[in-house]
């Protein structure tokens, strides 16, 4: 076997909260057949798997116990003009290659429908998992299918938009699939004309003195200019982005909401979904709650952004997962009792406190 298992193997390297916690056995791969001689070798072990892409959306609470396995698969393909709809075309990223990265490669081939997505931390296979969004595209708007290997039998299988059963930051692969299969690569149906997308409040308030159709290449300017005055940058802080999901309450809970707050003259922001139930920013709600810029032990609150919960001790000391769990614990319970509102942490936990 030419693959080459590392054992106790720091991941502070392979995780954007830079939490050095380490694994049991760990593996990169590169291709199918070193897929499966990893499942092979975990087999032998009777070894839990893991698979990690940039780690941009996981808390490594503890010592990860298994094997987890590097995806970094490479490549970009197009497919035949003749097979796809007529102004679009179907690309096929690999599930190691850089999600930013392939916007802009996008962008400089005239595939469009991703401007909106920008800047967006991770990997290809990994914005499958969360059916990424921003600014008013889901990833599933734009997904064909996908391709995963099977953990337990290996098989490679093809899996179409309607079997991933996306959601809200939601996926079959964090349902009926998880910890089933491994995301190889993922289809996308790009547009060769421009298709600009300003529905978003932000996107369209930033816009507003425009005077000419602003193209796909000024909308990924902009949503990345407008992210990074929102969110700290991971390599200066680690952090892993939003670390809860915006709330979805029925539009009775969010009437009752706004009533608790009128007294004060406080609008409380909410955007209402198909079939009438409201999304609350959970930003507005930790904020609410006095937790911007909270500090304890080595975790704390951003101070500019109450969404991202951030690691201010990147040395190889110290239980900074747990710092990290512990005050998001305290961060829900105040918010289900402020606001009668359950909070859900979005990154995936590995380990335990």
């Amino acid at each position: 076997m030419s693959l080459k298992i590392e054992i106790n193997k720091c991941l502070q390297g392979y995780n954007t909260l830079a939490l050095a916690a380490r694994a049991a056995y760990f593996c990169c791969v590169s291709d199918h057949q070193q897929i499966q001689d990893a499942l092979a070798f975990a087999q032998s072990k009777s070894l839990a798997v893991i698979p990690l892409g940039a780690g941009s959306n996981v808390v490594l609470a503890s010592d990860v116990d298994g094997l987890v396995i590097y995806l970094d698969l490479r490549g970009v393909t197009v497919k035949d003009a003749v097979d796809t709809a007529e102004d679009s075309v179907d690309v096929t990223f690999q599930a190691g290659e850089d999600w930013h990265e392939m916007v802009s490669y996008s962008l400089a081939q005239g595939w469009y429908g991703l401007e909106n997505l920008s800047l967006i931390p991770g990997n290809m296979g990994a914005a499958a998992i969360q059916n990424i969004g921003a600014y008013g595209v889901e990833l599933s708007d734009i997904l064909i299918s996908l391709k995963v290997v099977d953990i337990e039998s290996g098989q490679l299988l093809t899996l179409t938009t309607e079997e991933c059963q996306f959601s809200y930051r939601n996926s079959v692969f964090k349902q009926s699939l998880k910890d089933k299969c491994i995301i190889t690569e993922v289809t996308l149906r790009l547009s060769t004309k421009p298709v600009i997308n300003l529905e978003y409040p932000a996107l369209t308030h930033y816009f507003d003195d425009q005077l000419a159709v602003p193209t796909p290449s000024m909308v990924s300017e902009a949503v990345c200019n407008i992210r990074r005055s929102k969110l700290p940058d991971p390599n200066e802080l680690p952090n892993v982005g939003s670390f809860f999901k915006n709330p979805v309450i029925s539009a009775v809970s969010f009437k009752s909401l706004e009533r608790q707050f009128e007294a004060n003259d406080v609008k409380v922001p909410g955007y209402v979904q198909s079939g009438g139930a409201v999304k609350v920013p959970a930003g507005w709600l930790v904020e609410q709650c006095q937790f911007k810029g909270v500090r304890q032990g080595s975790a704390g609150v951003h101070k500019d952004q109450a969404l991202v919960l951030v690691n201010y001790n990147d040395s190889m000391t110290g239980d900074c997962g747990k710092d990290i769990l512990g005050l998001a614990a305290d961060i829900q319970r105040m918010v289900a009792a402020k606001f009668c509102i359950d909070l859900d942490i979005e990154p995936r936990i590995y380990g335990s406190l």
